[in-house]
């Protein structure tokens, strides 16, 4: 449970250190040049890792609840496999990167709306989130731009390995915006991601013959 707990803790604090970071300091689609193929980009995410969202409000109220019960019963599953002695690394290590990416994202949108005083507002006049303009200040807390889960995920990193305008006088294309990676994230979907990548890896370290959830 100390390793798990470790890794939990070490990853929330740099997730969140970063997303107050950039939250105060940045404008919001501010980005700036850290290295070649390297960018902080500041946006804001109502939705799930790497800037994907659907329904709405609703649909975040869903997200928000279905990460609940994924933090829920990992915990379940952490002290099952404990009890029953399993402590392998090759499963223990992946699954606290997806459980504290999971936690830091589930942190930004039930309470970030509550601690910041602007952010990015989902207005049901036009059924859309609505930008904001300035930097944004830490307030007291319940005070915020907005209420209980309806604030947004911080994203940041943003690896723009191509970005390339295509010549105007190339047939069919030319003209056109070409980027990769175009996807802007943060600490904590980098951490779900790696775990995952790393679990498909050693799948069969992780999950002998005979391992039972």
């Amino acid at each position: 449970m100390k390793k798990i707990a470790l890794i939990t803790f070490i990853i929330l604090l740099i997730d969140q250190i970063s997303k107050f970071y950039i939250k105060t300091t940045f404008h919001l689609g501010e980005s700036v040049d850290v290295l070649p193929g390297f960018k902080l980009t500041f946006v804001e995410n109502p939705g799930m890792a790497y800037g994907f969202h659907f329904g709405g409000l609703l649909g975040k109220y869903a997200l928000v609840i279905l990460r609940i019960f994924l933090i829920g019963g990992m915990i379940y599953l952490f002290r099952k496999w404990l009890k029953e002695g399993i402590n392998s690394n090759y499963l223990l290590i992946p699954m606290a990167m997806i459980f504290a990416g999971a936690i830091g994202n589930l942190i930004d949108g039930m309470f970030y709306g509550m601690i910041f005083d602007s952010g990015t507002m989902y207005d049901e006049s036009v059924n859309r989130w609505i930008d904001y303009g300035g930097i944004s200040k830490i307030t007291e807390f319940g005070n915020g731009y907005s209420h209980f889960m309806k604030g947004c995920v911080v994203d940041m990193l943003h690896f723009p390995l191509v970005d390339w305008w295509v010549p105007e006088r190339w047939p069919l294309i030319g003209g056109k915006h070409i980027e990769f990676f175009k996807y802007i994230f943060n600490i904590a979907d980098a951490a779900i991601t790696v775990g995952g990548v790393l679990l498909l890896i050693f799948r069969k370290k992780a999950f002998p013959e005979g391992f039972d959830f």
